[in-house]
């Protein structure tokens, strides 16, 4: 099946980019204002309008990941290292991943293409490989094994891991005969998307 490749603007790409919550890995997004957050009220109405009521913030991100239906959702959802900030189209909030005692990365690993994430939109981030049979190793910088084990990537072509705070490491993919690794960190600035691992 021959691959068709959309060429666009470097403008046009930065206003997508953007658009979609992805940003160059060099330059991390500044946190959002506090101005740009709803209120409490506000907030409680923005969950129930995405059927996220009553759950926490970490259920909110698993739940939003997997998500089966095609990308882009209809809403905003961005994963920071401590909150998911979420929006319906009027209104923003945001819920604390305080609750979650690990950093949350989400990965796409890739063959030919893929695209600059710093922050995971659960809403609009696509990887090359959804449903994607792959076996995941990701070790801390002294070597120790946290994950080390076989998964399918979700709809969007994520896998995401709850991994420890503060801490660096490898993530090691291997999906239909390639392997791939790189680095990753888990600091209260570090990128929670990953799109750079490519299998070859």
């Amino acid at each position: 099946m021959q691959r068709t490749h959309l060429t666009l603007p470097a403008a046009a790409l930065a206003a997508l980019l953007a658009l979609a919550g992805c940003t160059t890995p060099a330059t991390p997004p500044a946190a959002p204002a506090a101005s740009t957050q709803a209120s409490e009220g506000t907030g409680n109405g923005v969950l129930a309008s995405l059927g996220l009521t009553g759950l926490s913030g970490p259920q909110i991100v698993e739940k939003l990941d997997h998500d089966p239906a095609t990308r882009p959702l209809r809403m905003k959802a961005s994963v920071r290292p401590d909150q998911v900030i979420l929006g319906d189209g009027t209104a923003e909030t945001s819920v604390p991943l305080a609750g979650a005692q690990e950093f949350y990365l989400s990965i796409a690993p890739f063959v030919n293409q893929t695209h600059d994430c710093y922050f995971h939109s659960l809403a609009t981030c696509q990887g090359e490989l959804p449903r994607a049979a792959v076996h995941v190793t990701i070790t801390d910088s002294h070597g120790a094994a946290l994950v080390n084990t076989d998964a399918t990537t979700y709809a969007n072509g994520f896998v995401g891991f709850w991994l420890p705070r503060d801490i660096s490491g490898t993530v090691t993919i291997t999906t239909d005969g390639k392997t791939g690794s790189v680095p990753f960190a888990t600091g209260p600035q570090d990128a929670t998307c990953l799109t750079t691992l490519r299998v070859a």
